[in-house]
């Protein structure tokens, strides 16, 4: 779906339309389009998995995500769930999500989950609710003894920061919120969502200016994406610039593996490598952290377990949350060699590259799963033996000698992660 307010069109360079950053996150351009990663998924966090009713998706063990709307005021093309966000298209039947639905159902789950202590309340867009709704939902989490924190999720301050300066009600049920948090000892905050820094106009300077004189705080999630923000000095100028307007910079997502944005998707050694950049021009507070977001939950993306350059597979794992379980981040095709390009295009083969990279990069066997996989998948692909399955592929992408068996976890997070083919050639990695 496609949705683009007259606002966010007035900030378009019209002149340069085909490189402006605030054109290439919402309106797409066939030119631009590469084919999907062959190991993509629709749901690639599993939130369907992971949802024990309708409008909660319960991954963390004391968080959860609640989605209470499935329209935002305008549409990403990166959009982690566009799986259920914005009108049905040709390629997907959305999991829409309303408010009769799933309200009531939801908060019962979180009463009944004592173990529930944070709670973010998403969509689809905060902003598309009414005030009298804000005012319930925020109302009824925080009258739950064991929600002791409500995150609000909204973009409203980067693409209709116009709503924060003239929807008095529905800032006003934010403010109410906020301050009956604190005297529950609790805590209500806003989470918004800028990628660069033309999105910081003066009209969000006053927007945010209203929030912070109400003592509403805000913490801001980028979204790491190829020609738009993959260059450090248009990330240094977007962590200083949020920071001047009292805005956190939270997180950097390196872009999900989501339906038709393979040509936004960048290699874990580009994001690693800009995170090093960026680091330092700031305080540490006020520095974003850059992660990879899995079935498993966020990571940070120099926690990879092993990083196969050759094919650009990374290996994650979350004690906390599913133990053992090793999660994967895929590399765009671009990124790669031409053989290995060729090689993921079969399916037999991606089986046999996953196998192969778990067994000669990790200390131990583990758990295998791709992004969403079931329990079954996991099983088949751990009892295949990754030698054999490599035997009729070019010798150059035969397994390696297994890493010595004295290498142990220390050792391995050690060991630095090699460039991409690109970079390694000399060549730009996005």
């Amino acid at each position: 779906s496609i949705r683009l307010n007259p606002y966010m069109m007035c900030l378009i360079d019209w002149s340069n339309a085909d490189t402006d950053p605030i054109r290439r996150q919402f309106l797409p351009m066939r030119c631009e389009q590469e084919d999907d990663h062959p190991c993509l998924e629709v749901d690639s966090l599993a939130e369907r998995a992971h949802s024990p009713v309708g409008g909660i998706v319960h991954r963390y063990p004391d968080k959860v995500l609640f989605l209470v709307t499935s329209v935002c005021p305008v549409y990403c093309q990166y959009c982690t769930r566009s799986y259920a966000v914005g009108q049905d298209t040709q390629l997907i039947v959305k999991d829409h999500v309303t408010s009769a639905q799933t309200w009531l159902p939801a908060l019962d789950y979180i009463r009944a989950h004592p173990e529930i202590e944070d709670v973010v309340v998403s969509g689809g867009d905060l902003a598309r609710l009414k005030p009298a709704h804000v005012r319930l939902l925020g109302n009824a989490l925080l009258d739950i003894e064991h929600v002791r924190r409500v995150r609000l999720a909204t973009k409203v301050l980067s693409v209709q920061p116009m709503k924060i300066l003239t929807d008095h009600d529905w800032v006003a049920a934010i403010m109410e919120l906020v301050g009956r948090a604190r005297s529950m000892f609790k805590d209500v905050c806003v989470h918004t969502h800028f990628n660069h820094p033309n999105e910081i106009t003066p009209m969000v300077e006053a927007a945010m200016r209203r929030l912070h004189e109400q003592g509403i705080f805000v913490r801001n999630q980028a979204v790491l994406l190829r020609g738009v923000n993959d260059d450090a000095m248009t990330l240094r100028s977007l962590i200083k610039r949020l920071g001047r307007i009292n805005i956190h910079p939270y997180y950097v997502y390196l872009c999900d593996m989501v339906k038709a944005t393979e040509h936004f998707r960048l290699p874990l050694p580009t994001a690693q490598r800009l995170e090093k950049e960026v680091r330092g021009i700031t305080a540490g507070f006020n520095t974003p952290l850059f992660i990879v977001d899995t079935p498993s939950g966020k990571r940070d993306v120099h926690s990879a377990e092993f990083h196969d350059a050759e094919y650009g597979v990374s290996g994650f794992i979350s004690p906390a949350v599913t133990g053992g379980l090793l999660r994967y981040y895929f590399d765009p095709i671009r990124s790669l060699g031409h053989t290995a390009a060729q090689t993921w295009a079969s399916a037999d083969a991606r089986e046999a590259i996953l196998a192969r990279v778990a067994a000669n990069m990790l200390p131990s066997p583990v758990p295998l799963a791709a992004n969403g996989a079931g329990l079954a998948a996991q099983q088949k692909r751990s009892r295949r033996t990754p030698n054999g399955d490599l035997a009729n592929y070019p010798r150059a992408h035969q397994p390696a000698a297994p890493h010595d068996s004295t290498h142990g976890p220390e050792q391995l997070r050690a060991r630095p992660i090699p460039a991409t083919s690109a970079e390694a050639h000399g060549a730009p990695s996005a």
